[in-house]
């Protein structure tokens, strides 16, 4: 399993880093299913390009990266040619009805487990609980997040220069 949840994507530059690192190939060669669901209003909208902008400078190319946004279920077998799932922010509410109603949470666990990697960004993040890929509540954009330590039962709060990364061996917060 490979989940790294973010305020902001990769706004810290340690933050795309680690993305790079649990890609186990070259960039260039890596594919990412970018969900733009979450992002209902014109706010939401505008920070679609900062996104995208984020995939980009990892040096992922255009034709590489599928726009989704949740109106059709995937089939297993389109869902794992991609090498990431990248969860833009916006609105959690419609996000996470979006996907009880097309029931994408078995999909995107089956993927996991194959090795595909969760980036939640704001919305994306906190849509996780309901997923069940992580049993803490979970806030983004807070000014002062939860210190890296021991990941507990306790809610985890995030700034927007943090991240939490959680594999099948290691559940931290960095910055």
């Amino acid at each position: 399993m490979k989940i790294l949840l973010t305020s902001t994507g990769f706004t810290n530059p340690n933050i795309k880093n680690k993305f790079i690192n649990l890609l186990n190939k070259n960039v260039k060669d890596t594919k990412v299913l970018f969900v733009i669901t979450a992002a209902q209003d014109p706010d939401a909208v505008r920070i679609l390009s900062a996104c995208l902008d984020d995939l980009t400078e990892c040096g992922i190319i255009d034709e590489n990266i599928k726009i989704y946004d949740m109106h059709k279920l995937l089939i297993k077998e389109e869902m794992n040619k991609y090498d990431a799932i990248y969860v833009c922010g916006g609105d959690t509410e419609y996000l996470v009805d979006r996907m009880n109603e097309i029931n994408i949470k078995p999909l995107i666990q089956e993927y996991l487990k194959n090795g595909g990697i969760y980036i939640g960004v704001s919305a994306g993040t906190i849509a996780t609980k309901s997923l069940n890929l992580i049993e803490n509540e979970i806030d983004v954009h807070r000014e002062n997040g939860s210190e890296n330590k021991e990941i507990t039962t306790e809610p985890i709060f995030l700034t927007d220069n943090q991240a939490l990364l959680i594999t099948d061996n290691e559940k931290y917060i960095f910055e």
